[in-house]
């Protein structure tokens, strides 16, 4: 007998921003998205944004197969201070680590630099008798004083715990036995710094366990909330994007909650780099990403197919060391507000108007003018522009707001203010790619530029001319592209150690029996072990430096690794040095391969909806000319067709802008794909 045809998952992603929560639901290789407003408690715009995708799919979410999802909770948390009471636990005379910190100031030159608040005040922190050394234990810890240590705690009213002792990344048995009896004693969560990031370095340790305590709390509580209510409608519970690029289960993200920091940003990074080659492409896409929403805008770098990652980043000045997608973000999006400093000067952000009430243009009380506003009054939003599919404008509000602007910062008028304010946030925006670039070896122009968020195809074209970048990349689920990647994504797990020894010096042997400790960690997490792949990596440095680069390592040899972090060494900083190698942390990943959606584009019709004024540069000054663009209904245009700019491509979640000498195609998947004219280009 002949087997039934394989039916494909239902599958839907829900990425919450600061601005909208937006969705992608996949119904037997059909594609729907919606975007509704984020919501205070993020749980009820995710289920308002998945019933709206059902409806229109003529589904019930009952009928959802699997739910991955990423979400701004820990990240909101850090940036508006209102994370869980903590308390800290560590070695005697240690106390203040987060304090002194690395006794830098954030800006050498500003006599009135300040650093931020810890997030766990002095009178929070508590100090043990116990003394581990990287030789192992000298002091043990007396279970006793953990117990009234406990007490003390427990009349602060924390509402979670941080544990970081001396040297526990090394030998962690007083640090475990510390957990253990404050587990059985309190009834808050725990963080363990051996469990979050077993690395040398005081206080990068202590600093992201600290986090990892501060924000475990909101993620268990949300998390929690998310479940019951998708329980509820009949959704399976929600597999959880990671800052690494990776989806996990909600009960290993609950344990390693500082994993979360970054994860719709990650997730944008992963839908670029899945949408971003031709259908026949031989070699996987090296592109810039570029993601601009309704609050910021975030830049990362995708080689041969693979996102660039770090284990470094700092949010509001709080040092979080975990892996994760390297992205770096500033503080203009469509919804970042425009303002004139003491000294008459035209900024753009880093405030944002949120989603209530967001830019004057949604009519929704909105009185200060931002990018939204100021694109409307320069034509790339037309005042019949549904955004969402569903939000009507106010253009009256958008000019009502840059005309007081115009007069506070001189200029003659509405239309001169709105080109500022896209000039200066274009401004801010390009510093963010040359940062993720050229500051790191790279050259802009060797890449694709790959724009998403509801803002990113707006300002592309700008983005990538000055930046000398020839071609844009503006993939079909662009305004919804992190929801996108969330189905995309593969499962990721971590697993790192500090071992610091000079690699001419370590044995082999011991090498491999601490990656085979590594590799059954990853794999306790993975939901499938036996068919994860496991890449093995290691931090090196010459002796004497500071700092390390990550190689890979496929079978370790001492001769194998010093060779391949001399090359990485030559490709980051253009010469190497004859000093040893030291070998550092040994860190292993678990990865089972995701399922990325396939996306067929079946435009079909006339696609012209008309034509508006706007306005763009002239081709021989900085001057700014209002000229005609003809207006497409994105959806509509069928493969291959091309555009010649100008014109705005207009669909429910962004807009494209293909400005004069640009010319776009329509690929068969339906991505937009734009090129400079060759005689602009030479300009």
């Amino acid at each position: 007998m002949t087997p039934p045809p394989a039916i494909d998952p239902t599958r839907i992603g829900v990425d919450v921003g600061g601005t909208f929560t937006d969705v992608v639901l996949v119904v037997d290789g059909d594609r729907y998205t919606a975007k509704v407003p984020t919501t205070a408690d993020q749980s009820v715009g995710v289920l308002d944004g998945i019933a709206k995708a059902s409806d229109a799919a003529g589904i019930g979410p009952a009928d959802i197969d699997a739910f991955a999802h990423a979400m701004t909770v820990s990240v909101n948390a850090l940036l508006e201070r209102d994370g869980a009471t903590t308390a800290l636990v560590t070695t005697a005379g240690f106390r203040d680590v987060l304090e002194i910190a690395r006794q830098d100031r954030p800006d050498l030159y500003d006599l009135n630099a300040t650093k931020p608040d810890p997030l766990v005040p002095r009178s929070r922190r508590f100090e043990i008798d116990e003394r581990a050394t990287t030789e192992g234990i000298e002091q043990p810890i007396d279970p006793d004083d953990v117990r009234d240590l406990a007490r003390e705690i427990a009349a602060t009213d924390a509402e979670s715990v941080a544990v970081c002792l001396l040297h526990a990344y090394a030998h962690p048995e007083n640090e475990q036995r510390v957990a253990d009896i404050l587990r059985e004693a309190l009834d808050v969560p725990v963080s363990a710094s051996h469990e979050v990031l077993p690395e040398f370095r005081e206080f990068e340790r202590t600093a992201t366990t600290a986090v990892d305590a501060y924000v475990t709390p909101a993620i268990r509580g949300y998390l929690n909330r998310l479940t019951e209510k998708a329980t509820d409608a009949g959704v399976p519970e929600p597999r959880i994007m990671q800052a690494n690029g990776g989806i996990a289960d909600s009960a290993t993200v609950s344990d390693r909650a500082v994993s979360t920091t970054l994860s719709g940003p990650a997730a944008g990074v992963v839908g670029a780099a899945a949408t971003a080659a031709e259908s026949d492409a031989t070699t996987a896409p090296s592109v810039v990403t570029f993601d601009m929403g309704g609050t910021s805008s975030d830049v990362s770098l995708v080689r041969d197919g693979t996102a660039e990652r770090t284990t470094e980043a700092d949010i509001d000045g709080i040092p979080i060391r975990t892996p994760m997608v390297d992205v770096t973000t500033v503080g203009a999006g469509g919804g970042s507000i425009a303002w004139v400093d003491s000294g008459g000067a035209l900024r753009v952000g880093p405030e944002s108007a949120g989603a209530e009430p967001g830019p004057a243009c949604y009519g929704h009380g909105g009185d200060r003018p931002t990018v939204t506003d100021a694109n409307v009054v320069l034509g790339y939003i037309g005042d019949d522009t549904a955004l969402g599919g569903e939000l009507t404008l106010d253009v009256e509000a958008a000019h009502t707001v840059l005309a007081a602007l115009a007069d506070e910062a001189d200029l003659p008028d509405a239309e001169a203010a709105a080109r500022g304010v896209v000039r200066v946030a274009n401004a801010t925006m390009t510093r963010a790619i040359r940062a993720a670039t050229v500051e790191r070896g790279h050259d802009p122009r060797e890449f694709d530029l790959v724009a998403f968020g509801g803002a990113g195809p707006m300002h592309a074209a700008a983005l990538a001319a000055d930046l000398g970048m020839d071609r844009v990349v503006v993939p079909a689920p662009a305004g919804v592209l992190s929801a996108y990647g969330l189905l995309a994504a593969d499962e990721t797990h971590d697993a790192v150690r500090t071992v610091t020894q000079p690699l001419a010096d370590s044995d082999p042997k011991e090498i491999n029996a601490i990656y085979d400790d590594l590799i059954e960690t990853v794999q306790a997490d993975a939901s499938e072990p036996e068919a994860a792949t496991i890449e093995r990596a290691a931090d090196c440095r010459y002796d004497g430096q500071s700092f390390e680069l990550t190689v890979p390592v496929d079978s370790f040899s001492r001769e194998a690794v010093a060779e391949a972090f001399d090359a990485a060494h030559k490709r980051a900083y253009g010469y190497t040095l004859s000093a040893p190698v030291e070998l550092v942390n040994l860190r292993v990943t678990a990865t089972i391969e995701g399922d990325p959606p396939e996306i067929d584009h079946d435009g079909a019709g006339d696609a012209v909806v008309g034509s508006r004024e706007a306005v763009f540069p002239t081709a021989d000054s900085d001057t700014k000319a209002r000229v005609s663009a003809t207006v497409y209904d994105r959806s509509t245009l069928v493969a291959e067709a091309t555009i010649d700019g100008p014109a705005i491509l207009e669909q429910a979640e962004s807009t494209t802008v293909v400005p004069p000498g640009w010319t776009a195609r329509v690929r068969g998947d339906g991505a937009l794909v734009m090129r400079r004219d060759e005689e602009v280009r030479d300009q």
